[in-house]
C-alpha cells in the first residue's frame, strides 16, 4: 500500500476490541456515554475516555486536565473507522493540554484501535443525561457555559442501558424503543429473528420488532415498545428473547416459505448506518 493512500475498507472495524457492541452502539444510537479505555506502553499507557459525542463535532479532546477523549460520532472517510479514530487519538495525546483534534485529511496506513488500546481494559459503558464529561472537574463552570452544556443537553433522548444483556439500549422518543446490538454475523441474526417472527415470538414485553440498522459490519435489531414501557421492566423479558435468539441462531435447517417471508419483510425494513 502506498504511503499516501488510504486504509482498506473493514466491514466490522471494532472486532477484536472488548465490546465490540457497544463500541457500535456508542458510535450509532446512544446519544451521550462514555467508557474507560487505556493505550499499551507501546503508546504511552495513557488513560483514555470513549465518548459519544464532542462540541462541535471534535473528533477528540486532550483536555486541561491532561485527561484524553475519544469521540466516536465523527464522520469516518478513510474505509477503516478503527485507523481513524486511532489516527485522532494518537494526535490527541501528542497535543498540548487544552487541544482539540479535528477532522482533517484522511491518515494513511498506521496503527487501528486494536494496536494502540489495552485490550485487557473492559469497555464499561456509563450513559449520561448531559454532557459535563466534557468539562476539566477543575473547570469553573461559569453562567456562559453552565447555559451552553445545558443547551447541548437538551438534545439527549433518554437512554438506559439495560442490565440483564449486552448491549441493549432503551431510549424515549416519541414512544419508548429498545435498541439492542449483536455481536453475530448479520444474515444469521437476520435468519434467527426471522424464524420468530414467522412464529409470531419476535415481539419483546408486549411490543413488536419494527426493524433494525445496520452498522459497523453488526446487526441493531430495534423494538417498538408499549407506551409507558421503562428499562427496568424489559430486563426479565429480553432474557426471554435472547434465549429464544440464541435457540433459532442454533438452527441449521434452511428457512421455509413462511420464514422467507417473513425474512424479506425484515429486510425491506433495514437501515444502513456508516
Amino acid at each position: 500500500m502506498a504511503k499516501n493512500s488510504t486504509p482498506d475498507f473493514v466491514l466490522r472495524p471494532f472486532e477484536g476490541l472488548p465490546g465490540e457492541t457497544d463500541w457500535v452502539a456508542l458510535r450509532e444510537v446512544v446519544p451521550s456515554a462514555s467508557a474507560p479505555a487505556r493505550t499499551t506502553e507501546e503508546f504511552g499507557a495513557r488513560d483514555v475516555l470513549v465518548v459519544t459525542v464532542l462540541p462541535a463535532g471534535w473528533a477528540a479532546l486532550h483536555r486541561q486536565d491532561g485527561k484524553i477523549l475519544l469521540a466516536l460520532q465523527t464522520i469516518a472517510g478513510s474505509g477503516d473507522t478503527s485507523r481513524d479514530l486511532a489516527a485522532a487519538l494518537l494526535e490527541a495525546i501528542e497535543a498540548e493540554p487544552g487541544t482539540s483534534v479535528e477532522l482533517g485529511e484522511l491518515p494513511g496506513p498506521g496503527p487501528r484501535l486494536q494496536d494502540v488500546l489495552d485490550l485487557s481494559v473492559p469497555f464499561e459503558v456509563t450513559v449520561h443525561d448531559d454532557f459535563s464529561f466534557w468539562l476539566d472537574p477543575t473547570t469553573d463552570v461559569t453562567p456562559d457555559l453552565k447555559a451552553s452544556l445545558e443547551q447541548a443537553s437538551e438534545s439527549i433522548v433518554p437512554t438506559v442501558k439495560l442490565e440483564s444483556v449486552e448491549s441493549a439500549y432503551w431510549c424515549s422518543m416519541s414512544r419508548e424503543f429498545l435498541r439492542w446490538a449483536w455481536p453475530v454475523a448479520e444474515e444469521d441474526l437476520i435468519d434467527a429473528i426471522s424464524r420468530l417472527h414467522a412464529k409470531r415470538e419476535s415481539g419483546l414485553g408486549g411490543g413488536k420488532f419494527v426493524g433494525a440498522f445496520r452498522s459497523s459490519g453488526l446487526l441493531v435489531p430495534v423494538w417498538e415498545l408499549p407506551r409507558g414501557t421503562q428499562a427496568a421492566d424489559l430486563e426479565e423479558p429480553v432474557q426471554e428473547l435472547k434465549a429464544k435468539l440464541d435457540a433459532a441462531l442454533a438452527v441449521t435447517e434452511p428457512l421455509d416459505a413462511n420464514e422467507r417471508r417473513a425474512r424479506a419483510g425484515i429486510v425491506s425494513r433495514q437501515v444502513t448506518l456508516r
